[in-house]
């Protein structure tokens, strides 16, 4: 039997409350195993968006997440691959090993939409279909 270690990404952004979760529940279930995903944020949030939740269980993946959470001390870990989702996160981004492939997938952030919460719910899932397809 073949054993291959899973690969290991880092997702970050500014609040650690949606794009970031979102993009870390996404890799760990479509992942299958061969992904192990965790997310933080250069300032973090005090909750997860409620919308980024709904909106994930609404295609059918289950949030595990935690609570934001500070990229503080990550660096020393070792990553495959690290994921900012914001600009200000790439800006803020600590250096990481020389091994470490880095990336940016800049997109608006669904907890900045203005509106009521039926629009704000249905503008979340923008990231999810993004994420699920592929493209930045």
């Amino acid at each position: 039997m073949l054993f291959v270690t899973p690969l290991r990404i880092l997702i970050l952004c500014t609040g650690n409350s949606a794009r970031s979760q979102m993009a870390e529940a996404l890799f760990n279930t479509m992942g299958g195993g061969r992904v192990i995903a965790e997310s933080a944020g250069s300032q973090p949030a005090a909750r997860v968006n409620p919308f980024a939740i709904s909106t994930l269980e609404e295609h059918g993946i289950h949030w595990t997440g935690h609570s934001p959470r500070a990229m503080d001390g990550l660096e020393t870990q070792p990553w495959d691959y690290v994921i900012t989702v914001c600009d200000h996160a790439r800006e803020a981004c600590p250096l990481f090993r020389a091994q470490t492939v880095t990336a940016h997938w800049g997109m608006r952030d669904p907890a900045e939409v203005l509106g009521t919460d039926d629009g704000n719910a249905a503008r979340s899932g923008r990231p999810t279909s993004s994420f699920a397809a592929g493209s930045s």
